[in-house]
């Protein structure tokens, strides 16, 4: 079944909310989201920042100990202008070269994103950049199910339970899994970033108002412990900590628990395999918690069948 569904409120804080649907497994969701600043795509302020949530959606038959799948069909901008902030931010650059930066409170950007031309372009403020236009690459920054224990973390922030991870590998085509703390799994979504680099290191990606198109499966049995998601070409999953390195352990350790459970590897295998094949990503390097995402090709996978006979 297709739901299409208009929020008329929305949560700053992924946890255990009255479901705004319930749906079954297997069904497919249209739904509206606002920017990171609660402007809907209209530029109307409709609710509060940061990263407001459309949803939470209840699957029938998720429960604790289950993976939440949640394939990205499509996400559209649906507006003609997103907003950025325009200064890097002072952590990711040397202490001494924080002084150097300009005001933060000087301003946000403004782009005009066009659908046709699959373009974004700058339009204020008038700097050296004149009018650059970026290909478009629309992706979800944050998302993710209940958290365990009752507990409603801040939309600003990431964990086990997925959130403000900024990553802009979840674009359309990608599969995302949750580990399921929560009956029904109460999966929330919004942030969306008509296009953003690796880090999102000046605080925002191009924030923009959309419609977002998902398909859920609820794989029961599945235990996971981090967010992992695959598309046509990696598997890979996610670590959400601070500091950086700690995010690196939680995505590497994520990515050898699958490898071995669902790979069959010993641990030497995982380790001489993982050494010479797996790709690191950087998600968001901005929030509290950071994101590493820990990457293995498809190809490398399809090499193990091979050799395996």
């Amino acid at each position: 079944m297709i739901h299409h569904f208009k929020p008329n409120r929305y949560y700053n804080t992924i946890g255990w909310h009255e479901p705004a649907l319930h749906i079954n497994d297997g069904d497919t969701v249209v739904v509206g989201c606002v920017c990171a600043a609660g402007m809907d795509e209209h530029e109307r302020t409709v609710t509060q920042r940061p990263n407001p949530m459309s949803g939470p959606f209840y699957i029938a038959g998720a429960q604790p100990g289950d993976t939440l799948a949640v394939t990205i069909e499509r996400i559209t901008p649906s507006r003609e202008y997103g907003w950025t902030r325009n200064v890097l931010a002072q952590n990711v650059v040397d202490p001494d070269y924080v002084h150097g930066l300009p005001d933060r409170a000087a301003g946000v950007g403004r782009w005009r994103v066009d659908l046709a031309a699959n373009t974004a372009t700058v339009v204020s403020p008038d700097t050296a950049l004149g009018q650059l236009s970026l290909p478009l690459n629309p992706i979800i920054g944050c998302f993710g199910v209940a958290p365990a224990l009752g507990q409603a973390i801040s939309t600003a922030t990431s964990a086990e339970h997925g959130g403000n991870m900024d990553y802009n590998g979840f674009v359309a085509g990608t599969t995302a899994y949750f580990p399921v703390s929560a009956p029904g799994a109460l999966f929330h979504l919004g942030d969306a970033h008509a296009l953003q680099g690796d880090g999102e290191i000046s605080g925002t990606g191009i924030e923009i108002s959309s419609e977002i198109q998902f398909t859920v499966k609820v794989i029961k049995g599945w235990r996971i412990t981090w967010p992992r998601g695959e598309n046509a070409d990696t598997i890979f999953t996610c670590g959400n900590a601070r500091p950086l390195d700690q995010a690196l352990q939680h995505a590497t350790t994520e990515m050898s628990r699958w490898l071995m459970t669902d790979y069959g590897l010993d641990g030497v295998a995982v380790g001489l395999l993982m050494g010479q094949a797996v790709k690191y990503e950087i998600g968001n390097v901005f929030d509290p918690a950071y994101t590493v995402v820990c990457k293995m090709p498809k190809r490398v996978l399809a090499l193990l069948r091979t050799y395996a006979h």
